[in-house]
């Protein structure tokens, strides 16, 4: 099954990077780009039939792994 686990910075934490790729577009002449925040997706091939298990088990090597969940919330997606 494939999972897609999209990692975020978490509302309020400064994201150094995005503000970058901001400026970057401002430069670039996209005046009408307003916030940017940067991330992360991460693309997993499980070998699981059953959503619910794949899932689970997306989430749990996201706590443990894949994002800081002090200062980064994830989305998991399944296709």
């Amino acid at each position: 099954m494939k999972v897609t686990v999209t990692v975020m910075l978490k509302p309020g934490v400064l994201d150094p990077q995005g503000k970058a790729i901001g400026q970057a577009l401002h430069t670039l002449g996209f005046a009408n780009v307003g916030e940017v925040r940067a991330g992360k997706v991460i693309e997993l091939d499980i070998a699981e039939n059953d959503p619910a298990r794949a899932r689970a088990q997306a989430e749990e090597m996201a706590r443990q792994l894949l994002a800081n969940t002090v200062i980064e919330r994830f989305d998991i997606t399944l296709s």
